[in-house]
């Protein structure tokens, strides 16, 4: 199982395979309008101005359950948010990530991946004691702790990485673009291997050319006409 597997619901109410999104790189995320990391949207857009073209996409997630810190309808949600923020990328319908009402996607990707760990610093500490509020037992379990949890998925579906919403947004932004530079990089080694086996097929058709003219003369037609020689 992969996230193509499954279906989300647009900000329209439709819904969305997300097996259409199949080839690109994704950085799913949790958000919230009124958050401590609602900042992060900017560079979150900023990420997606520079890599868009070389096939990311951030699927935004809204999410109200970690102290209501995302009230109001998908619209105003999404008017706050690109009123703010300027973001262009996509936004779906307000979820849960959490309990009986979890979105399949998100109950797949905490099951499917471990805490990573809030790291040192003020806020920190801070969303230690918060979460630890809520989840005694959270640094042993999978589930989504707060706002602006990232997954980066594959261009096959597959789960990559997850970072906590303490995690610098430049170490998401390098992770962005080592896994776009690992399709490029299988693209090179591609081209090469077949420019490679292209000079061999070239020489090796050459050398039956010359072997055949030697032994018959020079009578005797191109012996590998449907090779294209170099």
């Amino acid at each position: 199982m992969n996230v193509y597997d499954f279906h989300v619901t647009a900000r329209d109410g439709k819904e969305v395979a997300l097996s259409a999104y199949k080839g690109q790189v994704l950085l799913i995320v949790n958000t919230a309008t009124g958050c401590g990391f609602t900042p992060q949207y900017e560079p979150l857009q900023k990420l997606y101005d520079t890599y868009h073209a070389q096939g990311l996409e951030i699927l935004d997630f809204p999410c109200n359950q970690f102290y209501e810190q995302a009230p109001g309808t998908d619209e105003q949600i999404h008017a706050f948010c690109t009123g703010r923020f300027g973001i262009t990328f996509p936004q779906f319908s307000k979820i849960d990530v959490l309990g009986e009402n979890a979105s399949p996607l998100f109950r797949f990707l905490s099951e499917e991946t471990s805490f990573q760990g809030f790291g040192e610093g003020e806020m920190a500490d801070l969303l230690k004691g918060v979460v630890a509020s809520m989840d005694p037992d959270y640094a042993q379990n999978g589930k989504i702790k707060w706002n602006f949890t990232k997954f980066l998925i594959s261009r096959d579906g597959q789960i990559v990485a997850r970072f906590e919403p303490t995690e610098s947004m430049e170490a998401v932004q390098k992770a962005v673009a080592a896994q776009l530079e690992a399709r490029f990089a299988k693209k090179r080694d591609c081209r090469s291997r077949f420019a490679c086996g292209s000079l061999f097929v070239s020489i090796y058709a050459r050398s039956v050319r010359y072997r055949m003219r030697s032994s018959v003369g020079s009578t005797v037609p191109y012996c590998v006409s449907n090779v294209t020689l170099r």
